[in-house]
C-alpha cells in the first residue's frame, strides 16, 4: 500500500518543484508557453509538459490531493498495469486536447486527473471485480459533483477552465478502461464442485431376473 504510494508523491513533488521554480522567475520566461496550444505543431510540447505547468496556487493545490489520491488507488489497485496506463492517458489526453482544444495555451494537470478518475470508473464496472467496483463508487462519490465541467458550459461559469483538457481526460480513461479490460486483476473464475449421487454409493442388492424368449 506505502509502495504504491510512491508514484503519487513523487508525481505531485515535480509538479511542485515546476510551480516553485516557474513562479520565482527562474527562468525569466513565461513558462505557460509551454503548455498545450492547439493546432499548432510547436503546441504539442505540451503534451509532455502542461501537467507540470499550473496558473495559480488555488489551481495547482485543486489537482494536489486528486493526483494523491488517483495515481495511488492506480498504482495500488492496477500494479501490473499502473505505469503503461499513466503513460498512455498522460499522452492521449494531451493529444486530444490538442485537437480540440480552443486557440490557447492549456496548462494544468486537470487532463490527466480526469484521465485517471474515468479510467479507474469503468474499468471496476467493465470488471465486475467486487473490489474494482467499490473503487469505481468511491472515486463517483468523492468526484462526481466535478464531471458537470467537462461541457462546454463551463467555458460560461468561468473561462479559464479548459473543459477542453477535461473533456479529453474522460475520453481517454474511458477509451483506455475499454482497451486494457483484459489486461491486469480480473475477477476470479467461479469454480463449482459438483455433488457425488450418493445412491452411486449404495450397493445393488438385488440382481434383475433374467427373461427368457
Amino acid at each position: 500500500m506505502w509502495l504504491a504510494l510512491l508514484p503519487a508523491i513523487l508525481f505531485v513533488a515535480l509538479i511542485w518543484l515546476s510551480f516553485i521554480v516557474g513562479h520565482a522567475g527562474l527562468p525569466d520566461w513565461n513558462y505557460s508557453l509551454l503548455g498545450i496550444k492547439p493546432g499548432e505543431v510547436s503546441g504539442l510540447r505540451g503534451i509532455i509538459f502542461s501537467p507540470f505547468l499550473h496558473s495559480s496556487f488555488s489551481h495547482l493545490w485543486s489537482n494536489t490531493l486528486s493526483l494523491l489520491i488517483l495515481i495511488w488507488l492506480l498504482f495500488y489497485f492496477y500494479s501490473k498495469i499502473a505505469f503503461s496506463t499513466l503513460l498512455y492517458l498522460w499522452i492521449l489526453s494531451g493529444f486530444v486536447t490538442w485537437i480540440i482544444g480552443r486557440d490557447s495555451y492549456h496548462v494544468g494537470a486537470s487532463g490527466l486527473v480526469f484521465a485517471i478518475l474515468f479510467f479507474l470508473f469503468f474499468s471496476g464496472l467493465f470488471r465486475k471485480y467486487t473490489p474494482l467496483v467499490a473503487v469505481s463508487m468511491i472515486v463517483a462519490f468523492i468526484y462526481g459533483g466535478t464531471v458537470w465541467s467537462i461541457f462546454p458550459i463551463t467555458e460560461m461559469v468561468d473561462a479559464s477552465i479548459s473543459w477542453e483538457g477535461h473533456l479529453s481526460g474522460a475520453v481517454s480513461g474511458l477509451l483506455l478502461a475499454v482497451i486494457f479490460r483484459k489486461q491486469g486483476p480480473q475477477k476470479p473464475e467461479e469454480r463449482w464442485e459438483e455433488e457425488e449421487d450418493e445412491d452411486e454409493d449404495e450397493d445393488i442388492t438385488e440382481d434383475e431376473p433374467n427373461k427368457i424368449a
